[in-house]
């Protein structure tokens, strides 16, 4: 019992000559901060007519991603002197969808900045990404044509009067076979010579690029069978 009492005796003596401790209340102030913009596309070449998408993602010089302000997505087709707003996300790191260049284009990611509106908030210096380029293909499509061993082609968009190379294949390079040109409507055929009994020929038909537009290619070839008559026929490869 004695042993008991002195121990809580010395702890009361104890506590009662203990001073509260204030706590300092965490203090918050803003910064000024520069930003880093990455832009990454889902492709690098599409088919005229066809979109992608673009990612964002906007960094604070302390290392952490910013959520404050927006950024705006920026266009330089092929052939034009400036540069064209197409979208602006909700907020700083927003990716863009549904991005339909109409030829090669250039496009960069401009983050507009952000002023702080309170202490917890920091400033950010406007930037912008690194510029990439997206490569657009013509919209080419190519079938059989009623004619035995020839086919067919349209070219969108506008590609009339305009060059269409056939090239044949000589052992492992393809060779050129013919040139023919689109019409007023932008479509082309030819005939393709018949292979012999049990082998194929293949040929390569190709719309050429230019500044606007890369090239595009397709392989066709011809072959022949006994069925019971002898026929020959032209399938894409």
């Amino acid at each position: 019992m004695r042993i008991t009492r002195l121990i809580a005796g010395t702890v009361t003596a104890g506590l009662l000559g203990l001073a509260p401790i204030a706590v300092a209340a965490p203090s918050s102030a803003t910064e000024n901060l520069t930003a880093t913009v990455t832009a990454t596309p889902s492709t690098n070449a599409v088919k005229y007519g066809d979109d992608l998408s673009v990612s964002v993602t906007v960094t604070g010089s302390d290392g952490r991603s910013v959520s404050y302000g927006n950024s705006t997505l920026y266009a330089l087709e092929a052939g034009a002197a400036a540069w064209v707003p197409v979208a602006t996300g909700t907020y700083a790191s927003s990716s863009f969808y549904d991005v339909k260049p109409a030829a090669n284009t250039q496009y960069k990611v401009v983050y507009n900045g952000y002023a702080a509106t309170s202490t917890s908030q920091n400033n950010y210096a406007a930037a912008e990404s690194a510029p990439f380029t997206i490569g657009v293909a013509r919209n080419v499509t190519i079938g059989k044509a009623k004619a035995r061993l020839t086919i067919k082609g349209k070219v969108k968009p506008d590609y009339k009067k305009s060059k269409v190379k056939i090239q044949i294949k000589k052992g492992k390079k393809y060779k050129k076979f013919k040139t023919v040109k689109t019409d007023k409507k932008s479509k082309f055929q030819v005939r393709l010579p018949a292979a012999k009994r049990g082998k194929r020929l293949y040929f390569k038909i190709t719309v050429p690029g230019n500044s606007k537009f890369l090239a595009y290619s397709e392989v066709w070839y011809t072959y022949s069978y006994k069925a019971p008559l002898a026929r020959t026929v032209a399938e894409r490869a």
